[in-house]
């Protein structure tokens, strides 16, 4: 695209927006995930607590059912949510503002973490806490997913970089949530008092988020690409470019032979704004162009979700036992780690799209990352049942803990980003919708399967 026909990007303002978006949307998913020693810290039967609490600080306590599946019923609770209002919105994004949907959504997200920080210096019961606890998470990921939804339904009618900021943002959020985590340990303020300013820093970014979305309007690029604002802009441009052309050529008006007495109207007429349909889109129609995508992005998250965190968040160290080491295992080896690869493979999409949208060889590499499941459920997961740890060392699960998240995050923002782009322009919104739809999919089939494979161990 030329400077003549639209705005451009001035100092990235728009990609930078929708960076900060993105990194709004999973955020706060991300502060409860690598909260969870917090969690299962007050989920804890106290009566047990004080009975063992002549052990040593390096053995681990025996844990009640709902510390121990903990990390499975979030992660139900989060994606069944998420999907189920991503496919919501597949309908109501037609009836309800963009405006209202997106800033309803970030406020109410806002609301419920400052809940969650007030709710610290609460005493509660573990069940009630338990069931309070679950209640913020399907609050959070149902008001997550509209925001989800809509946004890409939104970047869906900019050019197709514009959909890698979104999941460059949500790659850093996870990092930037595990490394408040890792300073607060670090800092040794692991009581729950301390939780307080941990929730409340996700309430500032969502409080960002929510001042950059009320920019974005004002940004010439974005109303230029925004669809009824296309088209208002060019019929901006047209009246001007009118009066100008009425300017130059009046003197020219006598001169016009006498059979071409529509010469000025007919060359005026070369200006008028592109012409958009106003037929409603059909999903089935859309689904049809672009199943390969949906379908893959799908598959990567039924992946990832199947064994982060409920399966990896599980694994003990054999080098950090009793030692400073066993208390950062977790955070970093498995959240910091997957975090920062994941935010890595989704920034690649910027620099290069490899492979392209019509190449076989997405879907296959998509395909193949299912090898990761029985390599993690083969790691040194406590406790286990049935299967032999076959990889029990810490270096093992910290390989594939590099690998895991690079894939994933580069497979998706391609996917994510070249779904909008095999429909037409007014398909678009739509389709960014749809896309979604399957990614939500995705997370709530790991989220549901993670059981199963928490169990096969």
């Amino acid at each position: 695209m030329t400077a003549r026909d639209g705005p451009q990007d001035r100092y990235k303002g728009v990609w930078l927006i929708f960076f900060i978006l993105g990194l709004g949307t999973l955020l706060p998913w991300n502060f409860f995930m690598t909260a969870r020693e917090y969690f299962i810290g007050r989920l804890a039967d106290m009566e047990k607590m004080n009975h063992t609490s002549n052990k040593t600080s390096g053995t681990a306590l025996p844990q009640s059912y709902l510390q121990s599946m903990f990390d499975n019923f979030m992660t139900l609770c989060a994606m069944v949510p998420l999907l189920i209002f991503t496919c919501l919105n597949s309908f109501i994004h037609q009836r309800i503002p963009q405006q209202i949907r997106i800033l309803g959504s970030l406020v109410a997200i806002g609301l419920v973490f400052l809940v969650t920080a007030i709710m610290v210096k609460v005493d509660m019961e573990p069940l009630p806490f338990f069931v309070f606890t679950m209640i913020s998470i399907v609050f959070i990921n149902s008001f997550g997913a509209i925001l989800q939804s809509s946004l890409f339904g939104l970047a869906g009618l900019l050019p197709a970089s514009y959909t890698a900021p979104i999941m460059s943002g949500q790659g850093l959020a996870g990092t930037f949530a595990a490394l408040a985590m890792i300073f607060s340990i670090a800092i040794g303020a692991r009581q729950p008092e301390s939780y307080i300013g941990y929730f409340t820093t996700a309430c500032m970014a969502i409080l960002l988020a929510i001042i950059s979305y009320i920019l974005l309007p004002r940004m010439d690029f974005f109303r230029y690409y925004s669809m009824k604002d296309k088209t208002e802009y060019s019929v901006y441009n047209a009246e001007l470019e009118t009066k100008r052309d009425l300017i130059k050529k009046a003197a020219l008006l006598v001169s016009l032979p006498a059979d071409e007495p529509n010469g000025v109207e007919q060359n005026n007429s070369k200006i008028i704004p592109v012409h958009i349909s106003d037929e409603k889109p059909s999903v089935v129609t859309i689904f049809k162009k672009l199943w390969v995508m949906a379908v893959s992005v799908c598959f990567v998250f039924t992946v990832t979700i199947g064994v982060f965190p409920s399966i990896t968040a599980k694994v003990s160290t054999i080098l950090g036992e009793g030692k400073r080491w066993g208390v950062y295992f977790i955070p970093v080896s498995c959240f910091l780690l997957f975090n920062v690869f994941d935010w890595t493979g989704r920034s690649l999409t910027a620099l290069f799209t490899w492979p392209g949208k019509d190449s076989w060889l997405l879907p296959v590499l998509v395909a193949l990352r299912v090898i990761f499941i029985p390599l993690f459920m083969l790691c040194n997961v406590q406790p286990r049942v049935y299967l032999p740890v076959v990889f029990s060392h810490d270096a093992w699960y910290i390989i594939f803990m590099i690998f895991f998240p690079i894939p994933n995050g580069s497979l998706a923002s391609l996917c994510m980003c070249f779904g909008p782009k095999r429909v037409l322009a007014h398909e678009a919104e739509t389709a960014g919708a749809v896309m979604a739809f399957f990614l939500s999919l995705g997370l709530a089939l790991g989220a549901a399967i993670s059981f199963l494979f928490r169990i096969l161990i």
